[in-house]
């Protein structure tokens, strides 16, 4: 694997930005004929490893993030020792209609705080990433805040940059973009 590593600005998560949050749930809001998908983050709970145990296991995940996926025994034995079992890590479902839509991650790699989530398919492309994701930042204190999704996933990048996030580096396999850093 060659990588080479493009440095531009500093990866700086933005504050909370509640007009805009604001305004695109109530573009949400009228889409829906007055509807919403309200987005609600608690934590996380024993029965939500499941759903998020699904969530991985989704063959269309699993190709947009090109993260291989795991069996069910080290998915849990992650979760609940790396993930749930790190003192230092912030971990949140997001709940919609009373259901885990998705999980918020944040955790410490070496000197820099950085950022994940996974959201179910049936979740995606109706703003629940966004509304999670700006709900997230409002608890997670820490800035600046990196993230680095793969390359390919333009659904999560695009989620990042409408969040705040600017690109700060780019990892690449010969020729090929594999993860950029925001």
């Amino acid at each position: 694997m060659v990588s080479a590593y493009l440095p531009t600005i500093a990866a700086v998560s933005p504050p909370f930005r509640s007009g805009v949050v604001a305004a695109e749930f109530v573009g949400a809001w009228r889409q829906n004929g007055g509807m919403t998908d309200d987005v609600v983050l608690r934590d996380v709970r024993e029965a939500d490893l499941e759903a998020f145990f699904a969530f991985e296991n989704d063959p269309e995940a699993t190709r947009r993030s090109k993260f291989p996926p795991r069996d069910r025994e080290r998915f849990m034995t992650h979760w609940t020792t790396k993930i749930l079992g790190n003192p230092t890590g912030f971990v949140q479902t997001a709940v919609v209609a009373g259901e885990p839509a998705g999980n918020l991650v944040a955790w410490w790699k070496e000197d820099r705080r950085f950022i994940g989530y996974w959201f179910g398919r049936q979740y995606w492309g109706r703003g629940i990433g966004t509304k999670a994701l700006a709900l997230f930042l409002e608890r997670e204190k820490t800035r600046p805040l990196y993230a680095d999704p793969f390359a390919g996933n333009t659904a999560s990048v695009r989620l990042l940059e409408k969040s705040g996030f600017q690109r700060c580096e780019s990892e690449w396999e010969g020729e090929d973009e594999s993860s950029s850093s925001f």
